[in-house]
Parts: C-alpha cells; sequence; structure tokens
C-alpha cells in the first residue's frame, strides 16, 4: 500500500500508542461527514487478514485501501492546536 506516515504523524501515533497501551492504530474511511467520506480512528492489539500494515503501528482495512491509496498522513503541532493533517489526492472536495 502507498501510504506515507511523515516523521511527526509516526511520533505522535507511536506516542499516542505508548499512552494506551496499545500495539497498533487503526484507519478507517467511513461513510459521512461534510465530503461524504470522514476518516475514523480506534486502537487495536492484533491485526486481521485483512489488514495492510504500514509502518509497524498503522493498520487499512484492505477495503479502504482503495480511498487512502497515495495519501500523505502529517501531524501537525500549532499555538492553537494540533492535528493530524491528510493530503489524499483521491479526495475530490475536503471540509474546513
Amino acid at each position: 500500500m502507498n501510504l506515507t506516515l511523515s516523521d511527526t504523524a509516526y511520533t505522535h501515533i507511536g506516542n499516542l500508542l505508548k499512552q494506551h497501551d496499545k500495539k497498533y492504530v487503526r484507519l478507517q474511511v467511513k461513510g459521512g461527514g461534510c465530503a461524504g467520506f470522514e476518516y475514523e480512528w480506534s486502537f487495536e492489539d492484533n491485526d486481521t487478514r485483512n489488514d495492510v500494515v504500514v509502518d509497524d503501528i498503522l493498520l487499512i482495512d484492505r477495503i479502504n485501501e482503495l480511498y487512502l491509496t497515495g495519501m500523505e498522513l502529517d501531524y501537525k503541532q500549532e499555538i492553537f492546536g494540533s492535528n493530524f493533517v491528510f493530503d489524499n489526492p483521491m479526495a475530490k472536495s475536503s471540509c474546513g
């Protein structure tokens, strides 16, 4: 799978895994949200045979692979808040 984690995203996910005592973070694409799809996060201890494991920390179900291929995931820390930034070339629109 062609999904890239920036160094800051990888570090932040690693810190979250330590805080929650979990092995993986799962990223899913669900219907809904203002642009038709939204990203949903959860913590997991085990992967399944339907999962793609990215950088040994991120799980993507193969059914979501189509929507996430080519995506770059970054994490930005700013004075008034922090958030993950999804640069997804497959997305036709996004929310503000």
